[in-house]
């Protein structure tokens, strides 16, 4: 059919009332009317009346028309390109491919086609479709002048669009954040600079939380309703909850979250109406609440990562389980994109880096990461850049107002529980136990014995859920939970303000880290803690002043436990090659590492914060102890590791000197432990009169 007559024809089919079996071959017969009119008032009429036509326009899919819409003219742009390199290529008397059109007058009669009778919305997924065809993944078919008009038009068509809410609408303003998701990538800086952030960022978020994105969770609770509890959490693979699953992956949105925020972190960023950026963060905090108060409430929230497998079948294991799954990582990733460039406002927006508005913009971001804890607590799923930043930055800024933090921890404080709480409940504690980790020195000290050190020793306890042995098989969280309250009385003990808390707390710590090792926490765990606790109980720490022999009494215990400690070989822990100024040759092999070295390594470590008065004894029982261990391979690590502390730089000068005068008299011998070459571990800038020259300095 001629380009004339087929163009007569689908203007009366614009005009007929929505069907659904029709509604692709109108699309198909403009996208073919579109590269084959060779008149440019052709082209404006045909753009013109397809953006008001009754049988696309009265009752659209959603987004997905939208979609539709850029993809015509995007394709239609990508052949009229490729028709004129291929015609600027025929040979004479050869005929035209296509329509004959230059891309520039393609470009210009199909925007003149863009009049007051459709609304700016579509004329921005006209218009982006035309530059993503005309100059996208590389193609550069427009002059300068041109391209920078084309991009202009679309942000001014989106400003107007976003600037009007009453006529654009949500499916308007969906339409629009959907193009402008394509369109971005191509804008230069000039024109990007020109989108207004004040109205654009609302529709992104939006558009990200609403319908045509998460839904606002909805699917959660479609879930629920869907699983049999009573018949071991069936979720049949049919059942409506999976199809709303699907369907919400397959709108346009959810499947470019990846460019949405992007844009979302572009609308942050130059949004100049602060008081937009703090109620989208208000958004945020409410859509991630009411996402963990609906997955507290699905049956599924309490299956454990460690018991999966048990609780559910090989179909749900197979299919739904890891769509689930992979839908909340998605939304946790596009909220902390989103979240990252509010919390870096905070640090240069003078109307929010304020000691009004900071605390509570750094206490929203929290509680916002916290109620994803549920999601990012699963498989490291919080060991991205984006979350780490905006996680450390907003307790670095929280820790500047003990108020806030104070209220912070009180309003999270997990309740105490003699059972095993549920995996929702321990990602939460677990969260906050991290957090509070950083809060000791904002913190008064009737605060840090209620909020930190309580919930960390009834963790800690005998009779905590951590320990007890019905807590089999151990969560998926039992072991960061229990280095987690570990880390959290540490930090308690780092403070010299808390010392009159800390001193009768020392030797219950001690207790419970030898009871805990090896079992429960590595040779590299071991030993950092206790060379913390050595550390605040010597000087110039008060303790060491109201209780001078508690550092001594506990290398005591160590060495106690070191005499009748395992000689067996440990199992090789992830960071067993990361310990501390080790020789890295030495500790190639985590196998030959025993409970007993060990101990005699966490021995070592203690020595450069001992009293002067108790180095000299101590070094000599360290050499005595490292030379008790029988293994040859292991008993060289302990040596070498006396050796380190002795020659680099470890001991501060007083320490140093009597570490001198200890190699002198009789270290020599003590670290060689025979007797016999002696002259293989030498003290820095010894002088060794030889036949051949020393090449140890």
């Amino acid at each position: 059919m001629p380009a004339d007559r087929l163009l007569n024809t689908v203007l009366r089919a614009y005009q007929d009332t929505p069907n659904p079996s029709q509604t692709d071959k109108i699309l198909g017969t403009t996208n073919t009317l579109l590269t084959s009119l060779n008149n440019p008032l052709n082209l404006s009429l045909l753009t013109s009346h397809f953006l008001i036509a009754r049988s696309i326009w009265q009752k659209p899919d959603g987004l997905r028309t939208c979609l539709r819409i850029i993809s015509i003219f995007n394709t239609a742009a990508i052949h009229v390109c490729r028709n004129e390199l291929d015609n600027a290529n025929l040979h004479m008397g050869q005929l035209p491919v296509g329509s004959g059109v230059h891309a520039e007058g393609w470009a210009r009669a199909v925007a003149k086609g863009l009049d007051d009778r459709s609304s700016r919305w579509q004329h921005t997924l006209v218009l982006a479709g035309i530059l993503m065809g005309m100059e996208g993944e590389d193609r550069r078919s427009l002059s300068w002048n041109l391209r920078f008009t084309l991009e202009q038009a679309v942000v001014t068509a989106a400003n107007l669009a976003l600037e009007d809410n009453s006529r654009t609408g949500l499916l308007g303003r969906g339409a629009v954040v959907l193009a402008l998701t394509y369109a971005f990538p191509l804008l230069s800086g000039a024109s990007k600079a020109l989108l207004n952030g004040n109205a654009l960022l609302p529709a992104v978020v939006e558009a990200m939380l609403g319908e045509e994105g998460f839904q606002n969770g909805e699917f959660i609770r479609e879930v629920e309703d869907d699983i049999a509890p009573a018949h071991g959490l069936g979720w049949p693979v049919n059942s409506p909850s999976i199809r709303r699953i699907q369907q919400l992956e397959s709108r346009p949105l959810a499947q470019n979250m990846g460019p949405l925020s992007r844009l979302g972190v572009f609308a942050v960023e130059h949004a100049g109406d602060s008081n937009i950026v703090l109620r989208i963060q208000d958004d945020l905090v409410s859509f991630t609440a009411d996402l963990l108060r609906k997955w507290e409430h699905c049956a599924l929230s309490l299956v454990d990562l460690s018991v999966e497998s048990a609780k559910l079948s090989a179909e749900i294991l197979q299919a739904s389980w890891p769509m689930l799954w992979q839908l909340l990582k998605k939304i946790m990733f596009a909220v902390v994109s989103t979240l990252q460039p509010i919390v870096g406002r905070c640090l240069l927006d003078p109307h929010l880096h304020n000691d009004k508005v900071a605390p509570t913009l750094a206490t929203k971001s929290l509680y916002i990461l916290r109620n994803l804890t549920f999601i990012s607590s699963r498989q490291g799923g919080n060991t991205f850049q984006v979350y780490t930043f905006t996680y450390l930055t907003s307790l670095d800024i929280l820790t500047r107002y003990p108020g806030a933090c104070t209220r912070f921890l009180q309003e999270t404080l997990p309740p105490p529980t003699a059972t095993v709480p549920s995996p929702v409940h321990q990602a939460l504690t677990l969260f906050y136990l991290n957090t509070a980790e950083h809060f000791p020195l904002s913190l008064s000290t009737a605060s840090v014995e209620i909020l930190i050190i309580a919930p960390a020793t009834a963790n800690l306890s005998p009779t905590s859920w951590l320990i007890s042995p019905a807590n089999t098989p151990p969560s998926s969280l039992t072991l960061e939970l229990f280095e987690s309250s570990h880390a959290a009385l540490l930090s308690v003990f780092s403070c010299p303000q808390h010392s009159t808390l800390t001193a009768p707390l020392i030797p219950f710590y001690i207790e419970i880290l030898l009871s805990s090792f090896p079992t429960r926490i590595s040779p590299r765990q071991f030993r950092l803690a206790f060379r913390t606790v050595m550390q605040v109980a010597s000087p110039p720490y008060p303790i060491s002043v109201t209780h001078p022999e508690l550092s001594e009494t506990l290398l005591e215990m160590l060495r106690f436990r070191a005499e009748g400690a395992s000689t067996a070989p440990l199992p090789p822990t992830p960071d067993a090659l990361s310990l501390p100024a080790e020789n890295q040759q030495a500790e190639s092999t985590p196998s030959l590492i025993s409970e007993q070295t060990a101990l005699v390594l966490a021995l070592t470590d203690a020595l450069p914060y001992l009293p002067v008065r108790l180095v000299n004894e101590w070094l000599s029982r360290v050499a005595e102890a490292s030379n008790a261990i029988l293994d040859p391979q292991m008993r060289n690590i302990a040596r070498r590791r006396l050796w380190e502390v002795l020659a680099n730089g470890e001991l501060d000068v007083d320490r140093a000197m009597t570490g001198v005068t200890w190699w002198g008299t009789r270290g020599q011998d003590m670290i060689d432990g025979t007797g016999n070459n002696q002259r293989d571990l030498m003290m820095s800038g010894a002088l060794v009169q030889n036949d051949k020259e020393s090449s140890r300095l």
